[in-house]
Parts: C-alpha cells; sequence; structure tokens
C-alpha cells in the first residue's frame, strides 16, 4: 500500500513538472533564476559537466521553445482545414527531435530522460553541442554556430544547408544576441 502510494505522488509530481509554466520574464536571466533557482543549477551541472556556457544553453532552449515544457512543431493540414500530422517529432524545452533524442538515450545510458523535463533537456543540449564541437569543430561558446548545427544538425551544418535560410540566419543571430544579455545578467545575480 505505501508503495503504490508512493508511486502515485511519484507520477503526481512529474505531471504537474512537465505542465510548469514558463517564467514570467523569459530574456531576463536573474529573473529566471528568482523563479526557478533549480534552471540555473541544471544550467551551471551541464555546463561542468559538457562546457556549454550556461547563457548559451539558456539562449539554445528560450529560442527552440520559450521556456515552454511541452512546445511542440504547427500541425500541418491537407486541404487546409484535415489534420495530417506535425512539421516535425521536435518536443519538449530543447526541441529535440525523436531519432536524435533516441541517439542522446542511447549515448548516455539516460533510458528514462523526458523531453519536457528541464534537467533532462538541458543535459541533452550539452551533450548535442558537445558532439558538436567533435564532428564540427564549433567552440561551444559559439552561440551563433552551434545553434545552426543545432536545427540543422551535423551534416547539414557540414554541407551549408543553413546559408540560404534567411529565417535561420535571423534564429542564429537572435541566439547569438540573448546569449550575450543571458551572459551579462548571469554575471550581475550570480
Amino acid at each position: 500500500m505505501i508503495r503504490k502510494l508512493a508511486i502515485l505522488i511519484a507520477l503526481l509530481a512529474s505531471a504537474c513538472g512537465s505542465s510548469l509554466n514558463p517564467p514570467r520574464n523569459i530574456t531576463n536571466a536573474c529573473s529566471i533564476s528568482a523563479e526557478r533557482p533549480s534552471w540555473i543549477k541544471a544550467a551551471r551541472k551541464t555546463e561542468r559537466q559538457w562546457g556549454v556556457p550556461a547563457h548559451v544553453l539558456l539562449a539554445t532552449m528560450w529560442r527552440e521553445s520559450r521556456f515552454v515544457p511541452d512546445a511542440r512543431t504547427p500541425r500541418k493540414y491537407a486541404l487546409g482545414f484535415i489534420p495530417t500530422g506535425r512539421v516535425s517529432s521536435a518536443y519538449g524545452y530543447a526541441q529535440a527531435i525523436d531519432g536524435t533524442w533516441s541517439w542522446y538515450r542511447n549515448s548516455t545510458g539516460k533510458r528514462f530522460a523526458q523531453r519536457d523535463d528541464f534537467d533532462d533537456a538541458a543535459d541533452f543540449i550539452g551533450w548535442y553541442m558537445n558532439q558538436t564541437r567533435v564532428k564540427n569543430g564549433i567552440p561551444l561558446d559559439d552561440a551563433y554556430r552551434q545553434y545552426l548545427a543545432y536545427h540543422e544538425g551535423h551534416a547539414g551544418y557540414n554541407r551549408g544547408s543553413y546559408r540560404s535560410k534567411r529565417f535561420l540566419l535571423r534564429a542564429a543571430n537572435e541566439v547569438r544576441d540573448m546569449s550575450e544579455t543571458y551572459k551579462r545578467q548571469l554575471a550581475r545575480c550570480g
């Protein structure tokens, strides 16, 4: 009986955590830190483990999901009104697609990692960007190029698929700028 109760409490806590609203001011790292101190701890843990600066990680997550835990890509429609699925399988804080998330879980042994869990998503971004450093030679503090490779994948980045995507080049500039903003803010508030 006690075991069943403990499992039920764990499931309820998990469900509550995944429906967490984003912080009120997602463009201010100090505000995020005040509202969600565990997020900054997770970002710092990722920084220690994978070498990805917390501000680069946060800027990537800001751009990908706006810190919405269950973010998904838009739906596709046939004839303008018949739903036919989603643009991609991207899901969660990190907007990781199914195949890349499976690669992460298999590579790290984190079989129970979930895309709508902030700590897991932060670790995923750190792991992926470290893979990008190894495969593409992009420094971990280069938010602009790391984001291009994050969006296009390692092979896509090497092919230069981003060059013809103006929206993506603008997005990478936004990530770079937000990364610098977060860096300054985190230096002030710790």
